[in-house]
């Protein structure tokens, strides 16, 4: 039996594991280590629903359990008196010769998480239309939208666009009105992460060619 002057050998092998989990999930997981013998719990880290050491585990047998049963359980829902609930998972601990010896469980709040979740769906809520009349004269808004528009639809930042790519870029700006706007090149070029004689020597080449059918 375990004294002041000889800890629990159970609690000499598993406490700094159960202390490191604690740790690092911080004060919204407890961890809790079960005597089985005694049905008991052995030891408690992060303390969620007012438990403490020497106070009943109600495992149930856990004698009756195989050897070739699995020890990881979990995860599974658990609801606390206050309406917390938690996601649990819970490790049966063995000895040398196979009897479970203690049992290791962890309790997540899921409320963090939850509040989390919401948050983060509140700010992907869908956006209202862009009111037209605030934007009509804004020929930035429209050349970060092509710009923008391409990028992501090929999955290339603008400096690893190709020659054909800027092409396709230019065309779709020039049909926007975009390129007839004075100044506009320069901005362009800027977007596009290239120098101005590069558009310029681009939209030559756009303009000696002609527009493709369709």
């Amino acid at each position: 039996m375990a004294t002041e002057t000889t800890p629990d050998p159970r609690l000499r092998t598993w406490a700094p594991v159960c202390q490191a989990v604690a740790l690092l999930l911080g004060p919204y997981a407890e961890v809790v280590l079960h005597d089985a013998a005694r049905d008991e719990v052995l030891a408690i880290w992060n303390p969620l629903g007012g438990r403490g050491p020497g106070d009943p585990s109600l495992l149930g047998e856990l004698d009756g359990l195989d050897q070739a049963a699995p020890d990881v359980y979990g995860p599974y829902p658990k609801l606390l008196a206050d309406g917390r609930r938690l996601s649990s998972v819970s490790a049966v601990l063995r000895d040398e010769d196979g009897r479970p010896t203690a049992v290791l469980c962890v309790n997540l709040d899921r409320g963090p998480l939850e509040h989390a979740s919401a948050l983060l769906a509140a700010f992907a809520a869908p956006t209202a239309p862009r009111p037209a009349p605030l934007f009509e004269q804004d020929w930035t808004e429209r050349m970060n939208e092509v710009i923008g528009g391409y990028v992501r639809a090929h999955g290339r930042p603008p400096e690893r666009l190709g020659r054909e790519d800027r092409l396709a870029v230019l065309r779709e700006l020039d049909a926007a009105g975009v390129l007839a706007v004075r100044r506009a090149v320069p901005a362009v070029a800027t977007a596009l992460k290239v120098s101005r004689s590069t558009v310029y020597t681009l939209l030559a080449e756009l303009r000696d060619t002609p527009t493709p059918p369709g």
